[in-house]
């Protein structure tokens, strides 16, 4: 099993000045950190990847989607522009050595039409992420497509509609990453989700219901670790918690003491189940 710290905690500005961060990340015990790929300009990333690989730290990314890069877009200049700006995600995961590019990027964050998906909006998705996955295939380096909550996104907003996503994508370097914060919300039980999706997960954020840190709140994480070891999953356990630097998660009150605390009694709590 290797531990994963992911950087949204610090916000969405990642750069140099989260170098003291990075050390104090290996020095607490992980084993690599999730950057987030807000800025797609691959030069911006050498300076990060030669600190990471300084401290003998490993890296996959994530990145989203918003109004203006959307796949399921009606207008076919937006879903064009999107595949190329997720083609430059992958550049730049590429340069930061990672082997996995995740998050909701089938469709755009915040954006709903207040109705359910319709079969077109869902080829779209369908045909935007096959592209993005020929890409990502010529460089090795695979997609972990991401369910949010209702509240969220609405293409996919739950473990059988990511599933039938993906299968339906049916390409060898798409695949699964599951995020407890949002199978909280929308599961009926989430080791059985984690179960049902065991074959194509191939990373696990693990996130307390209210993002803080994991173990502090009301998770069923008895469950969730009962399934990771059921399905004999040995990949990245990763801490995706946030706070109000990132505005768009809506968090303006306090929920823990100091990153550097979540990080530590988050990395314990974890191996401590795992183990």
């Amino acid at each position: 099993m290797k531990y994963s710290m992911n950087l949204l905690l610090w916000g969405t500005e990642i750069d140099d000045s989260l170098f003291p961060t990075l050390e104090l990340i290996k020095e607490i015990g992980f084993d690599g950190v999730e950057v987030p790929i807000f800025n797609t300009n691959p030069e911006h990333w050498f300076n990060f990847r030669a600190k990471l690989d300084s401290l003998g730290l490993a890296c996959e990314t994530d990145t989203i989607c918003g109004p203006d890069q959307n796949l399921i877009s009606r207008n076919p200049t937006v879903r064009r522009h999107t595949i190329q700006h997720l083609k430059s995600a992958l550049d730049c995961s590429l340069v930061l050595g990672a082997t996995k590019l995740m998050g909701p990027f089938h469709s755009a964050l915040g954006v709903f039409t207040g109705m359910a998906a319709t079969e077109e909006e869902w080829q779209w998705g369908i045909e935007g992420i096959r592209e993005v996955a020929d890409y990502a295939e010529s460089i090795d380096i695979t997609l972990g497509l991401e369910y949010l909550n209702r509240f969220e996104l609405y293409l996919t907003s739950c473990t059988d509609e990511l599933i039938r996503f993906v299968n339906e994508v049916n390409h060898p370097n798409c695949k699964i990453m599951f995020d407890t914060f949002h199978a909280n919300i929308e599961e009926k039980n989430i080791g059985d989700a984690i179960r049902k999706a065991a074959n194509q997960i191939s990373f696990i954020q693990l996130s307390e219901n209210d993002r803080s840190t994991p173990g502090k709140g009301n998770v069923d994480w008895e469950g969730v670790f009962k399934a990771i070891k059921d399905i004999k999953y040995d990949g990245w356990l990763s801490i995706e918690a946030f706070s109000p630097k990132l505005p768009v998660a809506n968090i303006w009150r306090k929920m823990f003491d100091s990153e550097e605390q979540l990080m530590r009694d988050g990395l314990g709590f974890i191996k401590a189940k795992v183990t």
